[in-house]
């Protein structure tokens, strides 16, 4: 039995209960409120009968906005490794890669300029 599941960013639990099953000893002379596992029921001796107790049991999955980013994760992976693939069987789409590469490159290094100058304007 596994107790006490909390959900954090990205994993979402739901349902669950934290009640402990008890095998009878003797289930041919139960006490009132023992409880049993009868194949795949749990169930309570009321004093006259074995009730069988509703059950229910936690699921544990990744919150939607978690699974969307994973999906697009994979969809860049993916669009990645097929350019990469095409790039190495073919020199134009190869030089084409790499001019992207230098262009991200020089993006990045100009938009540090831009936030630093933006840093100034603001402090200064």
């Amino acid at each position: 039995m596994i107790t006490g599941l909390a959900g954090i960013q990205g994993v979402t639990v739901m349902g669950g209960g934290a009640s402990l099953p008890y095998v009878s000893p003797n289930a041919n002379n139960p006490l009132t409120g023992m409880l049993r596992i009868n194949n795949t029921n749990m169930e309570v001796f009321n004093g006259s009968n074995w009730q069988t107790i509703t059950t229910n049991h936690a699921t544990v999955s990744l919150d939607s906005d978690t699974q969307d980013l994973l999906a697009w994760a994979r969809a860049q992976r993916t669009m990645a490794l097929n350019r990469i693939d095409l790039a190495s069987k073919n020199p134009a789409l190869m030089k084409a890669l790499e001019a992207i590469k230098r262009a991200e490159d020089n993006f990045e290094l100009l938009q540090r300029f831009v936030e630093n100058d933006n840093d100034n304007v603001q402090t200064g």
